[in-house]
């Protein structure tokens, strides 16, 4: 099996989804792939760029788009966005910190992300506001998503309402008001 760009994401995908971030080490992705370390750095410059590479799989999936014209309002649509990143990124360990990540580095492939900020802008905020609000948005998902992880890692017994759909109602009530 040639080594490709692909075949190097998408096994970094199976390592993260099976043992979570702190076991997706270069050297762990190159003995799955049964290559030499270098051989990787062919494909990825490093790995931040291999988890931008990962949050971009993760994410741009048909499932994580939303048509605002199925909607009422933009408003809407950004609940609906940000319900099905939320539930998409549930069940996949660390996955708060590779987005994190992802958009740290400016990545301009989360193709749902910039449709948040696309309909934010479409709702009436001027361009650095709905990056602003963008940003509020992805760290109450990302940071809802991380609570209930590690809610279930340290198997404490919690209620399923944990507060998230309530706080992301009123964000985005109180950007687009």
């Amino acid at each position: 099996m040639a080594l490709t760009q692909l075949t190097v994401v998408d096994t970094a995908v199976g390592i993260l989804q099976q043992f979570g971030l702190a076991d997706l080490s270069m050297r762990r992705l190159a003995k799955e792939l049964d290559v030499q370390v270098g051989a990787l750095y062919w494909h990825v410059k490093n790995k931040q760029e291999l988890l931008a590479q990962v949050a971009a799989q993760l994410l741009n999936t048909p499932a994580l788009s939303v048509d605002a014209e199925d909607y009422n309002s933009p408003s809407e649509a950004i609940l609906q966005l940000a319900r099905q990143l939320y539930l998409a990124l549930l069940p996949i360990q660390d996955s708060p910190e590779v987005i994190e990540v992802a958009t740290a580095m400016q990545a301009t492939e989360l193709q749902p992300v910039l449709q948040l900020r696309a309909l934010l802008e479409a709702a009436g905020l001027a361009a650095d506001n709905a990056r602003h609000g963008q940003q509020l948005l992805l760290n109450h998902v990302l940071g809802s998503v991380a609570y209930r992880q590690n809610l279930v890692q340290l198997d404490v017994d919690a209620p399923l309402a944990d507060g998230f759909d309530w706080g992301l109602q009123r964000a985005v009530a109180g950007l687009i008001g």
